[in-house]
């Protein structure tokens, strides 16, 4: 169980710090004819942008210098962590 709580603080911490999409739903009811029904519903989504703490975390525990990686290093990296977390998104889904 332990293991488990740990990859999903791991999973969240890399999702933070890469940034992701956030869908939130508002509904609003109403009585009509002596019952409660839904009389609206707004689905919208929020970009929320990547944490620079998060991200350093990450880097840190990755062991690697990004300080000196070039920018196409730099990028090359950030793909992989969107390739990470996009396969933990996926294993959690299934």
């Amino acid at each position: 169980m332990e293991k488990d709580k740990k990859e999903l603080v791991e999973q969240a911490l890399l999702r933070r710090a890469v940034g992701y999409d956030a869908t939130e739903t508002v509904e609003e009811f109403a009585e009509c004819e002596g019952e409660i029904r839904l009389v609206k519903r707004r689905i919208s989504t929020k970009n929320v942008p990547p944490d620079v703490s998060a991200a350093k975390m990450v880097m840190e525990e990755c062991g690697r210098d990004f300080c000196r990686l070039d920018d196409r290093e730099l990028a090359e990296e950030k793909q992989r962590l969107l390739r990470l977390l996009k396969e933990s998104d996926d294993e959690t889904t299934d």
